[in-house]
């Protein structure tokens, strides 16, 4: 005999239903145990009248603060409005909005993490949670690669800490972590929804930068003979007469 108590599924001996291990995972067996009060003892129970499933492609998932599969960016709240993006293909840093995928997120709802455009894999707490370090990894569906968007925060579910710009520093690559919650702009961030965002300039001058977009150039010394700005062997850059090469 079972009774609903406080989101505890309790029997008359006070033990309670509980998913065994603490492990969120399809067919994981669920057992009676002792109570403890974690979220792996705790049930809603949903009528199936009033059941309305997942929601699907371009829904709003409520609980997540996510719509399902709408490719957006993550832009810090910093003064610079740089946007969330990848070093190496894989950590995670702050950058200029350039139009790559590097830059484009999307939630997916059958996994509940996020994952990159680039290649798919999902938000990563490095070393399984046990590090402050981010990065994209083969999809676990494990907690330290489950956030919601909370507000104006990145929230993992399990440990509380916050998708963060390390030391509240607002410059061009500048790594992004996790962190224990502050009152820092380097915590909040703005979901742009790609189909909402203005598009990328592909021409023009970039008033910020001082340079005109796609547009190729020489950078030409002003030393005498007016050298112009050369790489060689693709790594290092050398000072050079002009030529038409």
């Amino acid at each position: 005999m079972f009774k609903y108590e406080g989101r505890f599924i309790k029997n008359e001996k006070g033990k309670v239903l509980d998913i065994s291990g603490n492990v969120d995972a399809e067919n994981r067996n669920i057992i009676v145990h002792s109570a403890h009060g974690r979220l792996n003892q705790q049930w809603d129970v949903v009528y199936a009248d009033e059941w309305k499933g997942e929601p699907g492609k371009g829904e709003l998932n409520e609980d997540f603060g996510l719509y399902v599969e709408r490719p957006f960016y993550v832009v810090t709240a910093m003064g610079s409005g740089r946007y969330l993006d990848l070093i190496n293909n894989r950590n995670f840093v702050i950058k200029t909005s350039n139009g790559r995928n590097t830059q484009q997120w999307y939630f997916h709802q059958q996994t509940l993490t996020i994952r990159s455009k680039y290649n798919n894999q999902s938000w990563d707490i490095t070393s399984s949670g046990k590090s402050n370090n981010m990065q994209i990894w083969s999809t676990n569906s494990q907690w330290w690669q489950i956030f919601k968007y909370e507000v104006d925060r990145f929230v993992n579910i399990q440990n509380r800490k916050n998708l963060d710009v390390s030391g509240a520093k607002d410059v061009e690559g500048q790594p992004v972590i996790v962190h224990p919650q502050t009152k820092g702009l380097n915590q909040k961030w703005k979901v742009v929804y790609l189909d909402k965002a203005a598009k990328t300039e592909t021409k023009g001058l970039n008033e910020e930068f001082g340079f005109h977009i796609n547009r190729p150039f020489y950078m030409v010394s002003e030393l005498p003979f007016n050298r112009v700005a050369e790489m060689l062997g693709g790594t290092n850059m050398v000072l050079k007469r002009w030529r038409n090469n």
